[in-house]
């Protein structure tokens, strides 16, 4: 958290946390297992929580438990520290529909805190887009493309909500389907402007699953196969880590160099997994990279940022 918040000269108006549970599957007898009926599989179900390409939070759980499970409780660590260094910023929470449960939401609500998320469909809900689908239809029937229709609507559930919320609805038919999704949002969205706020804000949500698979795949985040939860969640954190890691290089050593937005992955094996001639005296370490080295001026400057950076 301190990383993330140096790494603003100036407190931003507002920021976007992100918040994801995905599968980290399991093929041992770990502490913790359960099989997970979406992913088909014994698995973790660790939460993250990410603020654009800064990780907050990476939190180990069992598979048997709502997907929402305990994201209140670390959103509002996540957010106290923040405010105590940023009083006045503007915090909005963005999730899929599996975190779209009324405690987060009223927690929200009573915190200054905006939230966008998922909305599973029902019955109801795709009736109260009825005519919108009608006509997204017809569309797509004389184009042979894609059409979408955008709603929004005052809505409420009959028992698990406690108040009315806002509602952003897209009527959609695409390759001759149906298509309708929904999002709940506290922002004020008004009708004109849905169809952005649908795709430029909640849609942009998907890159957050880039960063997870850079924690898993390229940094080694799923391999948990101790048999204490507690010693995954080591594990976990030391993936954690080096993610962290990686972006504070790409920000403060590789800024405006081809790699300046490359993938952890790409950083590990371009710049880091180099073959090198490293010498040591008694006053310095000397690393003489091959002439024929393709990242040498990049490797040169990023040492050069760094070494100005600890002084």
């Amino acid at each position: 958290m301190t990383l993330f918040l140096e790494a603003h000269v100036r407190a931003p108006k507002s920021i976007v946390l992100d918040l994801d549970a995905t599968d980290d599957p399991l093929h041992g007898h770990q502490e913790g297992r359960f099989f997970h009926g979406y992913y088909d599989a014994y698995c973790y179900l660790p939460l993250y929580i990410f603020c654009g390409r800064h990780l907050l939070a990476a939190k180990l759980r069992r598979a048997n438990i709502d997907a929402a499970h305990g994201a209140r409780e670390e959103v509002a660590r996540i957010i106290a520290q923040i405010r105590a260094r940023w009083p006045d910023v503007g915090i909005v929470l963005r999730a899929d529909s599996g975190f779209c449960r009324d405690d987060l939401m009223s927690w929200c609500e009573a915190n200054r805190v905006e939230y966008v998320f998922g909305l599973a469909r029902n019955r109801r809900l795709v009736g109260a887009i009825k005519r919108e689908l009608i006509e997204a239809r017809a569309e797509s029937r004389a184009s042979g493309l894609p059409a979408r229709r955008f709603k929004v609507f005052d809505w409420s559930t009959r028992e698990s909500w406690s108040r009315s919320r806002r509602v952003v609805a897209k009527a959609e038919w695409t390759n001759g389907k149906v298509n309708p999704r929904f999002i709940v949002s506290s922002l004020p969205v008004e009708a004109s402007e849905a169809r952005i706020f649908y795709e430029g804000v909640y849609c942009q949500r998907g890159d957050m699953e880039n960063r997870i698979k850079e924690c898993q795949m390229d940094l080694f985040a799923d391999r948990t196969p101790a048999i204490s939860m507690r010693s995954n969640q080591l594990r976990l954190w030391f993936a954690s880590f080096a993610y962290v890691l990686l972006c504070a290089l790409r920000r403060i050593a590789l800024a405006g160099t081809e790699l300046a937005a490359a993938t952890c992955g790409t950083i590990r094996l371009r710049l880091l997994k180099i073959g090198a001639l490293v010498t040591r005296s008694v006053r310095r370490v000397k690393v003489a990279l091959a002439s024929a080295c393709p990242t040498q001026a990049i490797f040169a400057i990023a040492a050069h940022r760094l070494r100005a950076a600890a002084a």
